[in-house]
């Protein structure tokens, strides 16, 4: 098949790097010259303004959009709503709030248009693992980019199979699911991580605790000095805490067992306020997931250990970089 892609940073040069892999024609476009000349150099053909991507694709077209929530994604969508054709489909695949997907799905409905919300999850690591998608839109269009989906995810082998779900959707098993209509894909992506703050947080804090084992503040016969990259190590074989997230925080421990080259500054990139935000307005209960958005806050006044986990997992799964400590 073919996509556009508007966008070519960590995760959407990744993505058209997967499609090229598994055959499908790639359109490119992203303001930065290199970034389309790189992606050209490995079989996209790149375009110089969304206009020209629009009409390098045959109809009826599919453009993704993967740029930062916010005013990039409402500009990028504004003018593709104005280029595209009727039955054309336009996707956001960024981290985009779920409400906008459903007004932004409304007005190009109106334009004779389809728009998918796509929570795109796997971050720098997608090229090689694959990608967990969770799809918001009509089902027919969701079933016509399915090749699409398909070479993205991660697929059945990546996990063992999960008793008693013979005879129902196979794609969630292969990795990706059609959450819902519009806003339903951005709605699990924002909810997804939320959790993953939470799970964050928990690690973070128990190895904190593990390191300050030998704390001055204790008496000396309860004092322990804890090797933290050998018990993460063993935690990962057969512990119930198993995880990529341990996976990678044993990883940036086995480097720097003081996670020295981290501050502790912890950021958050809007899912995590907007997931408490949908529990306050739902009235469910978030007590973790509120903690641990508040416990970020936090970290940017105090310097723990725990942050200094949070921004190696987080450097780990999505290549963020702390932001600047106040003052």
């Amino acid at each position: 098949m073919q996509l556009g892609m508007v966008g070519l940073g960590r995760m959407g040069g990744n993505i058209v790097r997967r499609l090229l892999r598994a055959g499908h024609r790639c359109v490119v476009f992203d303001r930065d010259p290199e970034a389309r000349a790189a992606l050209a150099a490995e079989g996209a053909e790149a375009a110089e303004s969304l206009a020209a991507l629009v009409a390098a694709l045959d109809a009826p077209r599919a453009v993704w959009v993967m740029l930062p929530a916010g005013e990039a994604t409402e500009a990028a969508l504004q003018e593709l709503g104005a280029l595209l054709s009727p039955g054309d489909v336009a996707i956001d695949g960024g981290n985009s709030f779920w409400k906008d997907s459903i007004r932004r799905g409304a007005a190009l409905r109106a334009k004779g248009l389809h728009f998918l919300d796509i929570g795109t999850s796997g971050g720098v690591w997608g090229l090689a693992r694959g990608y967990c998608l969770m799809i918001g839109g009509e089902s027919a269009v969701v079933e016509r980019l399915d090749p699409i989906f398909r070479a993205l995810v991660p697929g059945r082998a990546s996990a063992a199979p999960t008793p008693g779900r013979e005879g129902r959707d196979p794609r969630p098993e292969e990795g990706y699911v059609h959450a819902g209509p519009n806003g339903a894909g951005h709605f699990a992506k924002m909810v997804h991580n939320g959790i993953e703050y939470g799970m964050m947080q928990a690690m973070a804090e128990g190895l904190d605790l593990l390191a300050h084992a030998d704390s001055p503040a204790l008496p000396e016969a309860h004092r322990l000095s804890l090797n933290l990259p050998d018990i993460t190590e063993a935690w990962r074989r057969g512990s119930v805490v198993a995880s990529w997230l341990l996976d990678l925080t044993a990883q940036a421990l086995a480097q720097d067992p003081d996670l020295a080259g981290f501050s502790g500054h912890v950021g958050d990139s809007g899912e995590g306020r907007w997931t408490v935000q949908a529990a306050v307005e739902s009235g469910v209960p978030a007590h973790v997931l509120a903690a641990a958005l508040w416990a970020r806050f936090a970290s940017r006044d105090e310097d723990r250990f725990s942050g200094k986990v949070l921004s190696a997992m987080r450097k780990g799964f999505g290549g963020h970089l702390e932001p600047p400590k106040r003052g």
